[in-house]
Order: C-alpha cells, then structure tokens, then sequence
C-alpha cells in the first residue's frame, strides 16, 4: 500500500508521524481492551508499515545523494590532484591555528 504522495515527506514530516504513530499506540495500550481494540491495532499497524514504507524511501532517496556526491568528489580530485591536495592542507591548517587559538 504505498502511497507516492505521502512518499515525498520531508524527514521532519515522517519523523513526527512517527511519533504521532507511538503516541497513538502508547495511548490505547494504555486503555482498556475493547471490541475496537482490534480495529485499532490494524490501522495502527497499517499507519506503521506506510511510515515503513517512506522511512525506506527517504534513505534510499538521501543514500544515492550520497553516492552521487562522492563519485563526483572522486572525479574532481583525480581530475586536479595537486589542488585538492592544496585545498586539504590549506583546511587543514586553518582548523589546527583555530584549535589552538581556542585552547590557549
């Protein structure tokens, strides 16, 4: 049952569904037992599997900006080695004259 509009959550967004989904839950273990119980429990394990579903697709969509991004860096430092060198040293120094400006 997935749902492409739901999907295209922000992880903000599906990060307070899911708290919403515990909550929810939380509240009716917390109650009585009743002939509704069972109803509850499906559409809570329904709301679940579809928070499931675009967890899922929320890290596939953040793990291929990942890839994408370091096949690119790969190809632009091995397009310029001596410039991404530079560039590391360069950083590199600038945060070890911050650290110790800080601890002194």
């Amino acid at each position: 049952m997935k749902n492409e509009t739901n999907s295209a959550q922000t992880p903000t967004e599906l990060l307070a569904d899911l708290k919403t989904l515990v909550r929810d839950a939380e509240a009716m273990l917390s109650s009585t037992v009743s002939e509704q119980s069972a109803e509850a429990f499906e559409a809570i394990r329904e709301r679940f599997s579809i928070a499931q579903e675009r967890l899922a697709h929320v890290y596939a969509r953040a793990r291929k900006r990942v890839v994408a991004g370091a096949a690119c860096t790969d190809t632009a430092i091995r397009d310029h080695p001596y410039q991404s060198l530079a560039i590391a040293l360069g950083v590199g120094l600038i945060i070890g004259v911050l650290v110790r400006r800080r601890n002194s």
